[in-house]
């Protein structure tokens, strides 16, 4: 049986993937609130920021995306707050809400168009073939796919040289002190394994709190966590002062890494860079801080 070239296999994915998404729309919308990092990252990646009227706090990349106007958190939002800013579309990731509110939208006349939400590089290619539909930016969305997907096949080709699996844990937060971790069925979750770690905290799914005791039994040899997080926190020192850290190895050895929040957990167009920068720090010997 003739072996299937995987690249060759993966580009006609990207092909088949335009051949079935939505035919650009006539009347590309001329106001759109886009509720997601991601999708406003995608857009400006498209080059359509023109038609962006509002954005949600999480669309922090580009810089540029912080100065539009603010529909306010992506899962606490406010149709009034939306609806004053007279969209004529309304594009969400699959994490918005309240539902009621985007009802409340669609009875006012304006259609919301919901994107899924998954943790992979075809989640990625999507989102991607779908909003450049949207915004009437199809030529432009081929080239930008087929940059994220060379970056994926390049960590594909990477993962299969890495000399070590390091258990990684990651802090998705830290409130008055008290931290939570992610587990599985994450975007960590996912990033840690598309870039050959294994993630420290296995026993159940989604983000909760943890103690300092858990943190020491589940000994990581790397600390992820997020620049925001970080400036939560109030920088390194204090972060290595939380109760448990310097007793794992992560904290012995000063092995934390800390990236951009919407970089690493968006599943965005840089998502593929992203893991590749976190695949470097973990290949990096056990001796060799990787902090910023």
């Amino acid at each position: 049986m003739k072996k299937t070239n995987p690249l060759l296999y993966r580009l006609a994915v990207i092909v088949w993937l335009y051949s079935t998404a939505a035919p650009a729309i006539a009347d590309s919308p001329k106001r759109i609130v886009s509720v997601g990092g991601a999708l406003t990252e995608i857009i400006y990646a498209l080059q359509g920021e023109a038609s962006l009227a509002g954005v949600d706090t999480t669309s922090s990349w580009p810089e540029a995306a912080k100065h539009l106007p603010q529909v306010g958190y992506m899962r606490s939002l406010s149709a009034e707050g939306i609806l004053s800013l007279a969209p004529d579309l309304v594009l969400v990731s699959a994490h918005a809400g309240p539902p009621a509110v985007l009802e409340q939208i669609r009875s006012a006349g304006v259609p919301v168009q919901t994107i899924s939400e998954e943790y992979s590089e075809q989640s990625v290619l999507n989102k991607v073939s779908t909003i450049a539909a949207i915004i009437g930016k199809p030529g432009v969305g081929e080239t930008l796919a087929a940059q994220i997907h060379a970056d994926f096949s390049h960590l594909a080709q990477l993962r299969g040289q890495f000399y070590r699996q390091p258990s990684v844990m990651f802090f998705m937060a830290v409130s008055h002190g008290a931290p939570s971790v992610s587990g599985r069925e994450t975007a960590a979750d996912a990033m840690i394994r598309l870039a050959g770690g294994v993630n420290a905290i296995g026993d159940y799914a989604g983000n909760k709190p943890i103690g300092s005791e858990a943190i020491i039994a589940a000994a990581p040899e790397v600390i992820l966590l997020t620049e925001l997080t970080l400036n939560a926190v109030g920088g390194l020192d204090k972060f290595y002062q939380l109760p448990g850290i310097a007793q794992t190895p992560a904290g012995l050895n000063r092995q934390v890494i800390v990236m951009d929040t919407l970089a690493l957990l968006s599943f965005g167009p840089r998502s593929g860079q992203a893991a590749l920068e976190l695949a470097d720090h973990l290949q990096k010997p056990a001796n060799t801080a990787t902090t910023p």
